[in-house]
């Protein structure tokens, strides 16, 4: 199996190589879309801001590279939220639209910490990436933006209220929690996804 995981300017993919493999899988870390397209699966991992990293996604013209895919495809954190519509962050960022949905900036509520930072529990777990977790499993969150609820919701998360904590449309994919990071939840989670 060849998985492709989209190097552009993010912080956490060599933390997703290093996971996958311990899961017995070397992907390519590329940005050549030969090897993307090429790809049995893809990961858009991404730490970082919304509105430099979209510039060099189009500079590359990665950003319909993207869209465009086939394979199953997996967004992490960052690279959720720039699969949504648009972001808060930078002002008002114009992301990927595959999700027809809005990135917020969190707003504290009771006193939350904003970045929302640290082990936090998913619950109303609807896809086959959680086939192997259970409903309130904790895996580990580090982000200022958040994507509210809406009909790709896959798993929800509680923080000032509930948001996304995952997505999925068609074969599209995203955690905003950082499976990678995550422990046995985090491996089990991306070991259903290579599993698709």
């Amino acid at each position: 199996m060849k998985i492709a995981c989209i190097k552009y300017n993010a912080g956490n993919i060599y933390s997703v190589v290093h996971a996958l493999r311990r899961l017995g899988v070397e992907p390519v870390v590329s940005d050549k879309a030969e090897d993307i397209l090429s790809a049995d699966k893809v990961i858009f991992p991404g730490v970082g801001e919304a509105s430099t990293t979209m510039n060099y996604l189009r500079a590359g013209n990665l950003d319909k590279l993207i869209v465009s895919l086939k394979q199953p495809v997996l967004g992490i954190c960052l690279g959720m939220q720039l699969m949504c519509s648009y972001s808060e962050e930078g002002g008002h960022t114009g992301c990927l639209g595959i999700f027809d949905v809005p990135v917020k900036l969190f707003r504290p509520g009771q006193g939350e910490k904003i970045p929302h930072m640290g082990w936090n529990g998913i619950y109303d777990l609807k896809s086959p990436l959680f086939n192997n977790i259970f409903e309130n499993d904790y895996v580990y969150f580090v982000h200022s933006y958040y994507v509210p609820l809406c009909g790709n919701t896959i798993a929800t998360c509680d923080y000032t209220g509930p948001f996304s904590a995952a997505l999925n449309k068609d074969n599209f994919f995203a955690t905003q929690f950082h499976p990678e990071k995550s422990g046995p939840v985090g491996r089990n989670i991306l070991k259903a996804f290579l599993d698709l």
